[in-house]
């Protein structure tokens, strides 16, 4: 089953300025991709819930121990720069002021 895909209107919205030997070549392949996206829609089963993965998911982490830390001036020995206690870092953030 064929699908007709208006490739300048995707162009335009992709923002893409396409020759026409590459229209031609999108149209082909984004056909092929839909015409296989809608077979997949066709095997699926209604007895089947949608997943997002093959297999079951879960988060398997450590517990949540709290434990000491370093003290705060073995931490800030060896910062190249340091501002009231903490670490100075060169501003990445343009402000709008």
């Amino acid at each position: 089953m064929p699908v007709e895909i208006d490739i300048d209107h995707v162009a335009k919205l992709a923002r893409l300025q396409l020759s026409d030997e590459e229209q031609t070549s999108l149209r082909t392949q984004l056909s092929l991709i839909l015409e296989h996206a809608a077979k997949v829609g066709e095997v699926a089963a209604d007895d089947v819930p949608p997943t997002a993965y093959a297999i079951p998911r879960s988060n398997v982490l450590r517990p949540d121990v709290p434990e000491p830390s370093i003290p705060h001036e073995a931490a800030m020995q060896n910062a190249p720069e340091a501002e009231q206690g903490r670490f100075k870092v060169v501003r990445i953030v343009e402000t709008g002021t």
